[in-house]
């Protein structure tokens, strides 16, 4: 954590106006890590969509093997 130079600690002016500048360096960086974060979401997002895809997939496969060897079975009976 940054510390109170003299002058800050003399002149109210000085403080307001380095207060300031730190204010402006913090927003900064937290609209840095916003723009990360809303990036990672969106990799998340995409990524359980793509997830979601996939098991329907491996399910209708599944569901349709199991459907032709119980008609296979039938056929043979």
């Amino acid at each position: 954590m940054a510390t109170a130079t003299d002058l800050e600690r003399q002149n109210l002016e000085a403080h307001v106006d380095l207060c300031a500048q730190r204010y402006e360096v913090l927003e900064g960086r937290l609209t840095k890590i916003e723009k990360k974060v809303e990036s990672i979401h969106d990799d998340i997002v995409s990524g359980q969509q793509s997830m979601t895809k996939v098991i329907i997939g491996a399910a209708g496969t599944i569901t349709a093997g199991l459907l032709s060897t119980l008609v296979v079975l039938l056929m043979n009976m």
